[in-house]
C-alpha cells in the first residue's frame, strides 16, 4: 500500500520506519527542514518504560491549587477563553479518580513495556548511536510525604510487572553517586532499573537514514493544508505544494492533529502542554547525574546526554505558544543546582516544545471512523519513551494484522 505518514517527529518516523520493514510505499510530510525539530528536538531525554504515569491522578486538583502559588511551581496555567482548553481540562479532572487512574496507567505501562522491547529490537536491527545509557530512573523524593504517596505508583509497577526499587538515602546516592555532595535534602526514592537515556534528536534523525535505506521518502518544508476524502475514505493529503495520493494516511503531529482531522467529526482531545529544557555542557562529570534523577518536588527531570546535562520539565497550559519564559528558565536552573551544583548553567540552551497530552495520559493509537485514516499521537511527555512501540502497533493495524499486544482501547473511540 501506499501510506503517507504526516510528521517527522520521533513519533513519526519510528511509524514510517516500520511500516516500510512491513512492506509499504512510504511518503513523511513534515514543515520543517528536518527531523525531530520540534517537540522531539531537546525533550527530557528519559526513556521511561517504568516512570510512566497518568497526570491525572488522585490529589492533582488539590496539588495544583497548591503549585499555582509556588514560585518554582511544576504546573503553569495561562488560561483563555478557550471552549478547547476548558473542555480538555474538564476530562482531565475527570480521570482524576483512583478507578481511572488504575486503568490509564495500566494502559500507558503495557504500551511503554512493548516500546522497551520494540526500541532493543530497532537499535540491534540499527547499530544507530544516541548518547544512549541504560541505568534506570531515580524519582527523588525531598520529603517524607512524597515517598509515601509513591505507594500507589509501586502498587501499580508491581501490578503490571515492572521492576522496581524503593530506596533510602544511602541507596539513591549508590545509584547517583553524585547526590553525596546534597544528602541532607533526600529522604529517598522509586529506582525503575529498566528504563533508559538518550537523545530524541540524534535517535530520529539517524533512524531516518535508515528509513530512507528502506525506500521511505521524506518531504520537508512542505505545509499540510487538508485530508483528502471522498465518501468517507481517506484518498490522500492536500499539500501547499501538490496532492499526494495514499491507500492509507497515519496522523503523527502532535498537538496538531486534532485541527486536522476535526473536520471529519472526530474529537480527539489533545492539546499542548508546553515543557521546557535547558542543555548544559558538563563541566565536572563527578557532579553530574549517571542517568535521569527525577526531582519530584519540582516535576523535573536531570538526564545525563553523553556530555551534557538535560533539564526537562514543567507543564504549562497556555494553547499554543511557544515563547520562551524567563521565569521557567529559573525554576530549571534552581532544580539542576540545587540537587548537582558546580554546573554553569551560563552556558545552557534554553528551549520549549508543545507536548501533546491527552485527558487520561494514553495516547491515541488506532483506526478512525474515515476509512484508512489512523492516529499515532497524544503521548504527552511519553512520546520518546512509547515511540518504537506504539509504532510497532500503528503498523500492524495499517497492514491489517493483529497486535501483539491489545490496541482495542487505544484507539480514538474510547472517548464515544
Amino acid at each position: 500500500m501506499k501510506v503517507i505518514v504526516l510528521g517527522a517527529g520521533v513519533v513519526g518516523v519510528t511509524s514510517a520506519y516500520q511500516l516500510a520493514k512491513a512492506g509499504h510505499e512510504v511518503t513523511v510530510v513534515d514543515r520543517q527542514e528536518g527531523p525531530a525539530l520540534e517537540t522531539s528536538f531537546a525533550n527530557a531525554g528519559e526513556v521511561s518504560f517504568g516512570y510512566c504515569s497518568p497526570w491525572a491522578a488522585p490529589g492533582i486538583p488539590m496539588k495544583a491549587m497548591k503549585w499555582l502559588f509556588m514560585e518554582h511551581a511544576p504546573l503553569i496555567l495561562r488560561p483563555k477563553m478557550d471552549t478547547t482548553m476548558l473542555s480538555w481540562m474538564a476530562q482531565m479532572l475527570m480521570n482524576c479518580t483512583s478507578q481511572r487512574y488504575a486503568i490509564n496507567k495500566s494502559r500507558m505501562l503495557r504500551i511503554a513495556d512493548y516500546a522497551r522491547v520494540s526500541l532493543a529490537e530497532v537499535r540491534a536491527e540499527t547499530g544507530i548511536a544516541y548518547d544512549e545509557r541504560m541505568q534506570g530512573t531515580l524519582q527523588l523524593f525531598r520529603t517524607q510525604q512524597q515517598l509515601d504517596a509513591s505507594a500507589k505508583d509501586v502498587k501499580a509497577l508491581a501490578a503490571d510487572g515492572v521492576p522496581y526499587d524503593v530506596l533510602d538515602p544511602e541507596g539513591c546516592i549508590r545509584v547517583e553517586p553524585a547526590l553525596r555532595h546534597v544528602r541532607e535534602k533526600i529522604v529517598g526514592g522509586l529506582l525503575t532499573p529498566k528504563d533508559e537515556t538518550g537523545d530524541c534528536f540524534k535517535f530520529t534523525n539517524a533512524l531516518a537514514l535508515k528509513a530512507a535505506d528502506l525506500g521511505v521518502k521524506f518531504v520537508y518544508g512542505t505545509n499540510i493544508k487538508a485530508l483528502d476524502v471522498e465518501n468517507g475514505v481517506v484518498r490522500g493529503v492536500v499539500t501547499d505544494r501538490e496532492t499526494l495520493r495514499a491507500d492509507a494516511v497515519v496522523v503523527a503531529l502532535g498537538s496538531y492533529s486534532p485541527l486536522l482531522v476535526k473536520q471529519f467529526g472526530i474529537k480527539l482531545p489533545v492539546y499542548p502542554v508546553k515543557g521546557y529544557s535547558l542543555t548544559i555542557p558538563i563541566v565536572d562529570a563527578s557532579r553530574a547525574p549517571e542517568s535521569t534523577v527525577m526531582d519530584e518536588t519540582y516535576k523535573i527531570a536531570i538526564t545525563r546526554l553523553g556530555d551534557r546535562i538535560r533539564v526537562g520539565g514543567m507543564a504549562e497550559i497556555s494553547g499554543y505558544t511557544n515563547d520562551l519564559g524567563q521565569k521557567r528558565r529559573a525554576t530549571l536552573e534552581h532544580s539542576v543546582t540545587d540537587l548537582f551544583p558546580g554546573g554553569d548553567v551560563s552556558k545552557a540552551d534554553f528551549w520549549s516544545g508543545l507536548r501533546p497530552m491527552t485527558p487520561d495520559g494514553t495516547p491515541v493509537i488506532g483506526a478512525t471512523k474515515v476509512k484508512g485514516l489512523f492516529l499515532n499521537t497524544g503521548h504527552g511527555t511519553l512520546g520518546w519513551t512509547m515511540s518504537c512501540g506504539s509504532a510497532k502497533l500503528i503498523s500492524d493495524l495499517v497492514s491489517g494484522r493483529k497486535p501483539e499486544i491489545d490496541a482495542t482501547d487505544l484507539a480514538v473511540s474510547r472517548y464515544a
